[in-house]
């Protein structure tokens, strides 16, 4: 019963200052996003109803990125309180051991993982998508079509576009690819190393047209210097269909990806990005095995976790960085750059938590 009646006294402690932290970094994203949105309202004369829906939508996204800073600051000040007022002595000393102790704050981390990978997979793309959309729909009603590098949309009928880089100067397509889908096996693919899109037209050139087999061998190559593609649909509803890798969740984009790989290019960078959908949000539990033992170094207190707070955050976001443009640029297998960090992290803190019963 004792046991248990500590379990809810952490998990108390650790409520308070989880969600209020959520609730403050939220608020301080949101307030750099008005800033930004506030320019639509004074200067292209937007709506201040669409900024506003603009502003809700980007409500989850900015949630969910501080739920990991969250667990750890919550963890710090938890575990930080206790030692502060001497109750991890008392503690100690009935025999309670320090990996027994942060239990329900690691059960908690664990939760807030799954919460955060659902609505990372649920939630935010969706949020996201309906952001992007409206930012679409105002670009295309000043009469400028915006097509975005590096996204994914549907170029009408059974047709999938991908642009590698925009000439934003001249509108100049560099590197397009086109995914032209038959039904019964593999796509015809077209590859160009520029191109442009005129009212309804994409004309491409200098690029190579592929047939696979049903096996998804090149059964016909030809070479083409300049090829058009007639849409039935203007533009923007096509360049209303872009998705980024912020719009997809996990399933959506290992299909792009698979896409991709079977017309045999390497899109590194997605791949990571892949495995990262799920490797943040269990940085909540990482960042809360990593501050658990942490927190008994320190004296304990709200100065202590606030700092220990944003110097492990910023150590561990450069981190994720780093590791994410290794795998990128192949330095790093894509599956080990998006975990590396975390696996760094969690090793830490094991390693924390085995000496944490010979400091008390």
């Amino acid at each position: 019963m004792r046991i248990r009646i500590l379990d809810r006294y952490l998990m108390r402690e650790f409520s308070g200052p989880f969600l209020f932290c959520i609730f403050g970094f939220t608020i301080v994203l949101l307030t750099g996003l008005l800033f930004q949105l506030s320019d639509m309202i004074f200067v292209n004369d937007v709506p201040v109803l669409t900024v506003s829906k603009l502003l809700l939508y980007g409500i989850p996204e900015a949630a969910v990125s501080t739920v990991p800073v969250a667990c750890l600051f919550a963890t710090l000040l938890a575990v930080g309180r206790i030692v502060q007022d001497n109750e991890m002595t008392v503690l100690r000393a009935s025999g309670v051991s320090y990996p027994r102790l942060v239990l329900p704050i690691l059960f908690l981390g664990l939760v807030a993982s799954v919460l955060t990978f659902l609505a990372s997979e649920h939630i935010v793309p969706a949020a996201n998508r309906k952001f992007e959309n409206i930012v679409r729909q105002i670009v295309f009603s000043e009469g400028v079509p915006i097509v975005d590098e590096k996204v994914f949309f549907h170029g009408g009928e059974d047709r999938y576009f991908y642009i590698e880089e925009v000439d934003r100067k001249t509108n100049e397509l560099k590197n397009v690819l086109v995914w032209e889908v038959d039904r019964g096996g593999f796509p015809r693919v077209i590859s160009a190393k520029s191109g442009i899109f005129q009212e309804r037209n994409w004309v491409l050139l200098d690029g190579v047209a592929q047939e696979l087999d049903d096996e998804g061998f090149v059964a016909y190559e030809s070479r083409f210097q300049r090829l058009e593609i007639v849409t039935e649909e203007p533009g923007e509803v096509y360049f209303g269909s872009q998705r980024t890798v912020s719009e997809m969740n996990r399933r959506e984009l290992a299909t792009y990806i698979a896409r991709f790989q079977r017309s045999g290019l390497k899109v590194l960078s997605f791949v990571v990005d892949y495995h990262m959908k799920l490797s943040l949000p269990m940085a909540c539990l990482v960042l809360a095995l990593f501050g658990a033992p942490l927190a008994l170094r320190g004296k304990g207190g709200r100065s202590f976790g606030i700092v220990v707070s944003l110097v492990v955050m910023l150590f561990y976001y450069i981190s994720v960085a780093i590791s994410r443009s290794l795998g990128m640029n192949e330095f790093l297998p894509p599956l080990v750059a998006a975990w590396i960090v975390n696996i760094i992290f969690a090793l830490a803190g094991f390693v924390l938590l085995r000496e944490a019963d010979k400091l008390r």
